[in-house]
C-alpha cells in the first residue's frame, strides 16, 4: 500500500511539472504568436492609409479616437490625420464599421480636407466568402458602385435600391447597405460635428 501511494505522488509530482512546462511553452509561444500578428496588422494598417489617401509618401501627424453612440448602440472610429511628406494637411483616414449580413464589417476610409473619398479598403469582414473580396473591389473607382471622389454630405450615399446613389453589390444588398453606413456614420461623426478637440469624444447621435 505504502509503494503504491509513492507511485501516485510521483506520478502527481511528474505531472504537476510537465503540465507547468507545457503552459510556459505555450504562453512563450503565445507571446511571440501576437507580436507577430501586431506587427502584420501595423504593416497592414500603414499600408491600408497609404492607399486610401491617395497613395505616395503619407504621414500620420496625429491619431484620435471618437466616440458615439448611434441608434443606442456605441460606435468607435479611429481618426488618423495625414499629411504628405511637406506636412501639408491631406486629410483624414477613419476605422469605421457596422454589422453586414455575417457579422461585424471594419472598413478603413481616407477623406480629403473636404470630406471628398479618396478610397477606401476592407479591414476586417465575417461576410459570406466571396461578399468581402467584392466590397473590396465594387465601390473602387473601376467598380459597378464607384463611390471615390463622393462626398457624403453632398452626394446620397446610399444604394439605389434606397433612392440612393450607389448600385449594391449584386445579390448583396446588406453588405452593401452596412459598407456605406459605416462611410457615412464616420464622415457625420468627424466632418459634420467637427474635429475632435481631444483623444476621446463623446457624442449622441440619433438617425433616423
Amino acid at each position: 500500500m505504502k509503494k503504491l501511494s509513492s507511485s501516485i505522488t510521483n506520478m502527481v509530482i511528474v505531472l504537476t511539472l510537465i503540465a507547468i512546462v507545457a503552459g510556459g511553452i505555450l504562453a512563450y509561444v503565445n507571446n511571440v504568436t501576437a507580436l507577430q500578428i501586431a506587427e502584420i496588422n501595423e504593416e497592414k494598417l500603414n499600408s491600408g492609409i497609404k492607399d486610401v489617401m491617395g497613395g505616395g509618401e503619407v504621414t500620420v501627424s496625429s491619431k484620435d479616437t471618437v466616440k458615439s453612440v448611434i441608434n443606442n448602440k456605441e460606435k468607435v472610429f479611429i481618426v488618423y490625420n495625414v499629411s504628405d511628406a511637406t506636412s501639408k494637411n491631406l486629410g483624414k483616414a477613419i476605422e469605421t464599421s457596422e454589422n453586414g449580413f455575417g457579422g461585424n464589417l471594419k472598413v478603413l476610409v481616407g477623406f480629403d480636407t473636404n470630406g471628398n473619398i479618396l478610397g477606401y479598403t476592407i479591414l476586417e469582414h465575417s461576410e459570406t466568402p466571396g461578399l468581402g473580396a467584392k466590397a473590396g473591389l465594387w465601390f473602387q473607382k473601376e467598380g459597378k458602385g464607384n463611390i471615390i471622389g463622393m462626398n457624403p454630405g453632398k452626394d446620397n450615399l446610399t444604394v439605389s435600391k434606397d433612392g440612393g446613389d450607389v448600385d449594391a453589390i449584386t445579390a448583396s444588398t446588406i453588405t452593401s447597405r452596412a459598407f456605406l453606413l459605416a462611410i457615412k456614420n464616420a464622415y457625420d461623426e468627424i466632418y459634420q460635428k467637427g474635429d475632435s478637440k481631444s483623444s476621446t469624444t463623446e457624442q449622441t447621435k440619433a438617425q433616423n
